[in-house]
C-alpha cells in the first residue's frame, strides 16, 4: 500500500511581512523565498514543494499572477545556508520558508524583520529558535513535530520488534544540533539495556563508511534522526541497511524507500499547511503573534515486504499498530 499519491511538480520561493500586507491590499505580487538544506530533486522534496504550491493555490495565490516563489538550495552543504539566506533577504522577498533547525537558524541570523515560516522543525525551543510556542515573538512562526519524543519512541519500537536486541546504531548529522533527540534516545535505551552508538555523517559520501563501522561494531538495528539531509537520502540509507541486514527505523520516507519501519509525521502535509501561515502574514498578521503549531497526527508505516525478505518476523502487536503495511 502507498501512503499517498506522489506529486511531481517543482517550483521556487520568496516573502516579507510589512510589505506583504500592502501587497495584498494593492494587488501587487507576493514574493516567497524558500531556503532548502538539500536540493530540489533529492528525496521527497519535489512532492513537498508541490504541496506548498498547492496549498498556496488553494488560498488564491497563483504563480506568475500574484505570487513569485524563489528557491535557494544548499545542495546538502549546511555551511552554505547563511549565504543563501542573506541572498533571499537581498532579493527583497516578503516571507522566507524554511525546514529544520539549520535553515531556520541561518535565516534568523540574517534578518529580524522579514517573516520566517518554518514549514516544519523538530523542536524550535531546544534548537534555540524561539523561547515560546504560544508566543514565539520576533519574526518566526510555523510548525513543529516533537522530534525528541519521536526519536525516543523509535528506539522503543526497535526493542518491541526485536526483543533480543542489544546494539543499536543512531545515524546523525553533526551539522544539525540534535542534542535533545540524542538525550531522548539514551533515556529510552538505558532501561531497555540497549547499547546506543552514534554514527555521524555529513553527506551521502560518508554513508558507506558509517555502515561499515556499524558492521564492525556488530550492531543489529539502525535508527536515524529527522535531519533534512538524512531524510532526503532515505533510499540510500534503506539500501545500505538492507545490505547489512539491519532492522531499520526512521521517518515515514525510510519505510517507503525500502527500510522496515517508519514512524513520524507526514512532511508533505506539513508543507501544504505552511501556506496558511504565509497567508496570515501576507494579510497583515505579525509572525511573532502566531502560535507555533505542534503535530497531532503520527503515522506508523511497516514495510512487511522488506522485513520478510530480510528474515525479520514482525510481532503481532507491531503489525496491529501499523497505520500502513507495505506488502
Amino acid at each position: 500500500m502507498k501512503r499517498r499519491e506522489f506529486i511531481t511538480l517543482v517550483g521556487g520561493a520568496a516573502a516579507a511581512w510589512p510589505l506583504a500586507a500592502r501587497a495584498q491590499q494593492s494587488g501587487k505580487v507576493a514574493r516567497i523565498g524558500f531556503l532548502g538544506a538539500t536540493s530540489a530533486t533529492v528525496g521527497d522534496y519535489p512532492n513537498r514543494i508541490a504541496a506548498l504550491r498547492s496549498g498556496l493555490r488553494d488560498l488564491a495565490y497563483v504563480e506568475d499572477t500574484n505570487l513569485i516563489i524563489e528557491y535557494r538550495w544548499a545542495e546538502q552543504n549546511y555551511a552554505r545556508l547563511p549565504t543563501l539566506a542573506d541572498d533571499l533577504v537581498r532579493s527583497g522577498v516578503d516571507v522566507i520558508v524554511t525546514h529544520g533547525t539549520p535553515a531556520t537558524a541561518a535565516a534568523k541570523r540574517v534578518t529580524t524583520t522579514i517573516p520566517i515560516v518554518m514549514a516544519i522543525i523538530g523542536d524550535p525551543i531546544a534548537g534555540g529558535i524561539v523561547a515560546s510556542l504560544a508566543r514565539p515573538g520576533g519574526n518566526i512562526t510555523g510548525s513543529s513535530f516533537f522530534s525528541p519524543e519521536i526519536s525516543g519512541k523509535r528506539v522503543e519500537l526497535l526493542k518491541e520488534t526485536m526483543p533480543q536486541l542489544t546494539r543499536v546504531a543512531a545515524l546523525v548529522n553533526p551539522d544539525n544540533p540534535v542534542t535533545a533527540d540524542w538525550q531522548a534516545m539514551e533515556t529510552v535505551a538505558q532501561p531497555l539495556k540497549l547499547q546506543l552508538q552514534r554514527f555521524p555523517v555529513r553527506g551521502p559520501d560518508e554513508f558507506e563508511s558509517a555502515f561499515d563501522s556499524m558492521q564492525r561494531g556488530h550492531v543489529e538495528a539502525l535508527t536515524m534522526t529527522d535531519d533534512a539531509l538524512l531524510v532526503a537520502n532515505a533510499s540510500a540509507i534503506a539500501a545500505l541497511a538492507g545490505e547489512r541486514r539491519l532492522l531499520s527505523i526512521g521517518s515515514i520516507e525510510l519505510a517507503e524507500a525500502g527500510g522496515i519501519i517508519g514512524y513520524g509525521i507526514d512532511f508533505i502535509a506539513a508543507y501544504r499547511h505552511a501556506a496558511t501561515f504565509i497567508d496570515k502574514i501576507l494579510k497583515g498578521r505579525k509572525p511573532g503573534d502566531i502560535p507555533i503549531e505542534q503535530a497531532t497526527k503520527f503515522q506508523f508505516v511497516l514495510n512487511l515486504k522488506v522485513a520478510k525478505a530480510l528474515g525479520f518476523k514482525m510481532p503481532t502487536p507491531i503489525l496491529l499498530r501499523a497505520n500502513v503495511v507495505i506488502e
